[in-house]
């Protein structure tokens, strides 16, 4: 199954296409966020079409950090928008991915504004990946 992941932001959201059958995800270039859920959402499901994806991978902070309930609460909304529109969705704990994408940016020798712009669609990718681990639930 092709699967979209998702690392929504306030800023930005990054993006990641993967194969469940092969477990491998690819980073996609990340979107603008516009500040409008709905806006998102549609956006989000119009790049799932157009990579003809069959579902889409939600991160949600999950751990106890400062602000991580508020921004998990409203990934839990952009989810049930995504459903809304028609599109299976599964959320994924995305704790700590975006350190863990810098690390491996930093791994390849990448200057720093480059893993900025590179960091989003990695942190998609290893929701994706935390994902193929079976560490997703149905939204």
């Amino acid at each position: 199954m092709r699967v979209l992941g998702v690392d929504w932001g306030t800023k930005r959201i990054g993006l990641a296409v993967g194969e469940t059958e092969f477990r491998v995800a690819t980073a996609r270039p990340c979107v603008a966020a516009s500040g409008s859920l709905k806006k998102d959402a549609q956006a989000i499901f119009d790049l799932a079409r157009k990579e003809e994806a069959e579902a889409v991978v939600v991160g949600l902070p999950l751990d106890e950090g400062e602000g991580n309930a508020a921004i998990a609460l409203i990934g839990m909304k952009l989810a049930g928008r995504l459903s809304e529109l028609g599109m299976k969705v599964y959320t994924v704990d995305e704790a700590l991915s975006s350190v863990e994408a810098e690390d491996r940016l930093k791994g390849l020798g990448l200057k720093a504004a480059r893993r900025m712009r590179h960091r989003d669609g990695e942190a998609a990718t290893v929701i994706l990946e935390r994902f193929f681990d079976g560490q997703g639930a149905t939204a």
